[in-house]
Order: structure tokens, then sequence, then C-alpha cells
């Protein structure tokens, strides 16, 4: 089985977060090759944008950051570019009312015809009443 995670889950496998026991369940489903997972390039900006902050404001050393960078870049995660989901998120960001880097997960779930796993409610949220609620999941609701 395919699925989409975004940085919010990502971050989650690594950094003690709520929800982070939601994650290392689904890490434990991908390490044992139940599921595969999928994200386009734009996840190792993010989620360097995220070890950043927590580093800047002391929840991580830059020893953790590293550590955690290193297990980012090693699991096994199929990436796709944003180059050829550009259109398609562009599409889907203009049609949903979302960011465009919202709608690059969305648009690689849809290519895959598969869902999105994400931590953020917000985004969730404003796709519950979409023709779009189908292709997300929030992680809060794995089991």
């Amino acid at each position: 089985m395919n699925l989409v995670i975004d940085a919010s889950v990502l971050i989650k496998f690594y950094i003690p977060e709520i929800l982070s026991d939601r994650a290392e369940r689904l890490l434990a489903q991908v390490e044992k090759k139940d599921i595969d997972l999928l994200a386009p390039d734009l996840v190792y900006p993010e989620v360097g944008n995220i070890l950043w902050k927590k580093q800047r404001l002391k929840e991580l050393t830059r020893s953790e950051v590293e550590e955690i960078t290193d297990a980012a870049l090693s699991l096994p995660l199929k990436i796709e570019a944003s180059k050829s989901l550009l259109p398609l998120a562009v599409d889907i960001a203009i049609a949903y009312g979302m960011t465009a880097y919202d709608a690059l997960y969305l648009s690689l779930a849809k290519v895959y015809e598969t869902t999105l796993m994400t931590a953020d409610r917000r985004l969730v949220h404003i796709l519950a009443k979409t023709d779009l609620k189908d292709s997300i999941t929030w992680l809060g609701s794995y089991k």
C-alpha cells in the first residue's frame, strides 16, 4: 500500500510530540514493508525548516538535529519531483484555498490514487466538506 506523508508526520517519527505514538505505529508498518511512503521533494526543505526552528528555540541540540537529519534522509521514502506535480498543485491550491505547498502533497496522493497522511488538522478541516475529503487522513485517526 502506498501512502503520502507530509513533513508534519515525518518529523514525528523522530521527535516526541503530540501524535508521535501514531507516527511510530506508522513507521513500524513501513519497516515491516506493509506500507510504502511517498512524498514530494518539498518534504526535505520543510523538515529542515522544522529542525532549524526547534534548534533555534533550544528544543533540540545541534547534535540532535544532525541525528534526525541523517535518520530522515535514510527513511525509505519514494520522492517525487515537485516540478511534475506543480500544475495539478496550483489547480488544487486555487480551487480549495490552500497553500501550493500543501497542494503538492495532495497532488501526489491524487496521482498515486492514495491518501495523504498529515498531522495538520487545519488542512484536514479545510478539505472535510470537499470532494478531496477521501484524499486526506489525519494522523490522529491512525490506529
